[in-house]
């Protein structure tokens, strides 16, 4: 019985089976030209249907809305692998079923032509606060000491990042608005959203050479962010979600800031953006006295936390 045990094939036994001399040489194959082989295939064959997808699109462009052109070309980008479609991510209050879109088509804010003609009166005001700017000018990001080190930590009480506030959380700083009486005008003809303690806020967003606001997202979907660019040295730019766009001197745009963005300064000399918020314009005339309801109610109760 014990020959006969012995004798047992060795796979019988628990070994494996002798591999094949072509099962070796397979296993010898280097991997990476192969896998670079494949990944040049798919690359190709991704390059072909996007090409094919828009070529076969292209003829539709001029019939279709500004919103219909953004949507469908980051659908046919997201469908090849092209670009990521981000969430909003809200660290406040969340408005539902609101557009999750990364910029707000123009057609939804008729005054930004208007502001936009102010440019080189806001641009000069700001430029003579600058230059003795006192209290005015601080830094944007402000974190309590002791407070753990996080992706702000870097920009922490540094001017890197600077803002001079026209608007704070619903109240005015009535010093820079006095400085800043064009500023002041273009911003009260604006139809922004008015919510004691909390709206409008509106600042010259400064940021200096080789300077990089990192990714983040913001507080509430229920409002639009509004960029004019004042000042725009090359190497500047601007990404929400897939997007990323260039700032052009004159060129207000808006975008959801709950959904991930960053901006950076690459260049030697200083940016400045003036910056303030509106209404989330797919928001209802009664939606927005809803809110405003909501929060005059939560904040009389004492409990809501500010802001």
């Amino acid at each position: 019985m014990r020959r006969a045990a012995n004798s047992a094939p060795r796979s019988a036994r628990g070994a494996p089976p002798p591999r094949s001399a072509a099962s070796s040489i397979r296993c010898r194959l280097p991997l990476a030209p192969l896998l670079a082989q494949g990944r040049a295939f798919v690359a190709g064959a991704t390059d072909t249907l996007f090409d094919a997808a828009t070529a076969a699109l292209t003829p539709m462009r001029g019939s279709m809305s500004e919103t219909e052109v953004r949507r469908g070309e980051a659908f046919v980008a997201s469908a090849l692998g092209r670009r990521a479609i981000y969430r909003n991510e809200c660290a406040g209050s969340y408005y539902p079923f609101l557009p999750a879109d990364e910029f707000f088509d123009r057609h939804h804010f008729p005054w930004m032509a208007k502001i936009e003609a102010r440019t080189d009166a806001i641009r000069a005001e700001l430029t003579a606060l600058l230059d003795d700017p006192g209290e005015a000018l601080r830094p944007y990001v402000r974190m309590e000491a002791g407070s753990p080190d996080t992706i702000w930590t870097p920009l922490d009480n540094k001017l890197d990042w600077g803002a001079c506030f026209l608007w704070e959380y619903g109240e005015p700083n009535q010093a820079v608005l006095d400085c800043c009486p064009a500023t002041a005008a273009a911003l009260a003809e604006v139809p922004g959203a008015h919510i004691p303690g909390r709206a409008p806020s509106a600042f010259f967003s400064l940021l200096r050479p080789h300077t990089r606001i990192p990714p983040h997202t913001g507080v509430t979907n229920t409002r639009a962010i509004v960029h004019l660019p004042l000042i725009v040295p090359p190497g500047c730019g601007f990404r929400v979600g897939g997007e990323t766009r260039m700032w052009e001197e004159g060129k207000a745009f808006a975008f959801d800031d709950t959904i991930e963005h960053e901006a950076w300064n690459d260049s030697g000399e200083l940016r400045a953006v003036l910056i303030f918020d509106v209404w989330n314009p797919h928001l209802s005339p009664r939606e927005q006295q809803l809110l405003t309801r909501y929060f005059a109610a939560a904040d009389a109760t004492g409990f809501a936390i500010p802001r």
